[in-house]
């Protein structure tokens, strides 16, 4: 079984939430992306290498975070090629209850 981690995070906490989701992590666990924590993705893998998380099965984000983000920035940031999905509340919520996963964690420093 595997894990789901949200991670709801600024730029100022990103490095701590890392080390704490690090405590407790498996291969084959994901993470989904919450609020202006996508943003910050290109630190978010700097910080996953520091720890030594490894064997991520995906990262996902909300389509109305990345939304909010603007057309030009989310160009920069090349999500599509970083991200297994954008998801819907309805996506969210659905994966939060996927057998897949033993249990949810949530990350908000």
């Amino acid at each position: 079984m595997a894990t789901l981690y949200q991670l709801h995070s600024t730029m100022d906490t990103l490095r701590s939430a890392t080390v704490e989701m690090a405590m407790t992590w498996r291969a084959g666990d994901s993470i989904i992306l919450l609020g202006s924590t996508v943003a910050f993705i290109d630190w978010l893998n700097a910080y996953l290498n520091d720890a030594d998380i490894e064997d991520i099965k995906a990262i996902y984000a909300l389509a109305d975070d990345v939304a909010a983000l603007g057309v030009n920035t989310t160009a920069k940031l090349s999500l599509s090629a970083k991200l297994k999905a954008l998801l819907t509340d309805n996506e969210w919520v659905a994966l939060t209850q996927d057998d897949a996963f033993d249990k949810v964690v949530t990350i908000a420093l």
